[in-house]
């Protein structure tokens, strides 16, 4: 059994690695060993989202998939959260998060009745907490857009300054022919903010 870790944030703006050293904490005190680090800056309402795939793909059975809190694996819709989670099942990857302590079992080696009591708790809580996600997310799209509204109405909004100079680096590297996950990795930013700068390089 071995953990890959998944870090994300949603804005380029934030730090996604900035649970590594819970992360790191959980596994050491339970001697879990860490395969790999998975980090990424996307919006966890999308279920296109290329680190957490390839933690799946790299995954083998029984591996944990340890995260900080539930909402940075989710906050997809119904749909795609079935569709999440038929993927986790198929692959036998077991979620495990700092903020669900009925998860931390899976994390230990178990007999078979255990595994599937705690297995089954677990997913009961997982879909109830990452329906939880998904609420609080469309909660704050819905004040956001009334406070843009507002702000228009107002004549006061001008949207969210752009980061010009992180921005001009990233171009510059496009045009010196670096890969897209040089960039990524170096800057932190999102693959959808390179594919916009793409077309200024």
């Amino acid at each position: 059994m071995l953990a890959r870790c998944y870090l994300r944030a949603s804005t380029d703006e934030q730090d996604a690695a900035r649970a590594r050293d819970d992360l790191e904490r959980f596994a050491a005190e339970r001697g879990l060993p860490v395969a790999s680090w998975y980090v990424e800056n996307e919006s966890g309402s999308k279920l296109a989202r290329p680190e957490l795939f390839r933690l799946l793909g790299d995954s083998k059975p029984g591996d944990v998939l340890l995260i900080e809190q539930v909402d940075r694996l989710s906050r997809l819709n119904e749909t795609d959260w079935k569709r999440l989670r038929a993927e986790l099942d198929s692959r036998s990857v077991r979620v495990v998060a700092l903020d669900l302590p009925t998860s931390w079992t899976l994390a230990a080696p178990a007999d078979e009745f255990t595994g599937r009591m705690f297995g089954a708790v677990n997913a009961m809580m997982l879909d109830v907490l990452a329906a939880v996600a998904r609420k609080d997310y469309d909660d704050r799209r819905r004040r956001q857009a009334q406070g843009i509204a507002k702000a228009k109405a107002g004549g006061r909004y001008r949207g969210r300054p752009e980061d010009a100079e992180r921005n001009a680096a990233i171009i510059k590297m496009l045009k010196a022919g670096q890969t897209w996950a040089t960039i990524v990795m170096a800057t932190g930013a999102s693959r959808s903010t390179l594919a916009r700068l793409v077309k200024r390089a």
